[in-house]
């Protein structure tokens, strides 16, 4: 509870110095909408653009000790995203959709997305899909997430770090 209160007392303290109060509110929009569809002890939240767009996403550990991600609409203050992550390759829910590896899925976002890859995720996505979750940080230290479909090699999601509060919980790379 104690990291909850933490993140949301430094996001709130972030977003509302850095932009306006209106930001701050959808932060309050965020947390409602994603303690409707999970509870749990909040890790981390970053601050995303997507296409353009920013976005909140909030990382979760539920009360089994699995990881959530949520994406929310920073205008709107709603749930666009979720997903669970797993801890390898070798878990089933990932294993049995997963046709690239995982050297071939850092090959292809460091082709789209020039850098070191930092850190790997393994996901799930809402619908049963499996896919990497890479931050790849180029050489003026811009990190980018670079999210690629482990079926079929197709990037499916890129966006730019804009800041990042809290930490993984088990980092890997």
């Amino acid at each position: 509870m104690k990291t909850t209160t933490l993140i949301y007392a430094l996001a709130l303290g972030l977003v509302t110095s850095t932009s306006s109060y209106a930001a701050a509110q959808s932060v309050d929009s965020c947390i409602a909408a994603l303690q409707k569809q999970k509870t749990g002890e909040f890790i981390k939240l970053e601050k995303l653009n997507v296409a353009g767009k920013p976005f909140y996403e909030f990382e979760i550990k539920d009360s089994k000790g699995v990881e959530w991600e949520f994406m929310c609409d920073a205008k709107s203050g709603k749930i666009t995203e979720m997903e669970s992550e797993v801890s390898s390759v070798n878990d089933e829910a990932f294993k049995k959709n997963a046709k690239v590896t995982e050297k071939e899925a850092i090959d292809i976002a460091l082709k789209a997305h020039p850098g070191t890859a930092q850190e790997i995720e393994y996901e799930i996505e809402e619908n049963g899909d499996a896919s990497y979750e890479l931050d790849i940080v180029n050489d003026k230290g811009v990190e980018t997430k670079v999210e690629v479909n482990a079926a079929n090699g197709k990037i499916i999601e890129v966006s730019k770090e804009a800041w990042e509060i809290g930490e993984e919980a088990d980092e890997k790379r």
